[in-house]
């Protein structure tokens, strides 16, 4: 079992700036693959960002590319996503999830844990 837990999302203007935390727990986290998602009213939950289980790989969505920086840190079982340049189509609920093969793949199956989401409003 794994357990995620993220935090940083809030309210910011366009062109401003915001970092998610997702905090795990109940398995080795360096061996996990992670990934962000994101979910706006009305939409189906997409791929945001991934990293591999020893950081050497990491994947962006075009339409966050350049703008967003995914990391992690192994010894607090915790990855980040800093996001960039803020637009208002960013706008939706963000989750962090877990993938068990180390792959931080883009397909949602791959995932076996997720987080309860945190919500990312960004104002024009």
């Amino acid at each position: 079992q794994v357990q995620l837990v993220e935090s940083g999302g809030g309210l910011v203007q366009a062109g401003g700036s915001l970092r998610l935390s997702c905090a795990a727990s109940g398995r080795t986290f360096s061996s996990l693959g992670m990934g962000w998602f994101r979910q706006a009213p009305g939409k189906e939950r997409e791929f945001v960002s991934g990293i591999t289980w020893s950081a050497g790989n990491t994947d962006y969505a075009d339409s966050v590319k350049g703008r967003f920086t995914i990391s992690r840190d192994n010894a607090k079982n915790t990855v980040y996503l800093q996001m960039n340049s803020l637009k208002p189509e960013d706008t939706a609920v963000y989750y962090c999830a877990a993938d068990t093969t180390g792959w931080g793949s883009r397909s949602t199956l791959m995932y076996n844990y997720w987080g309860q989401g945190t919500q990312v409003t960004v104002s024009s």
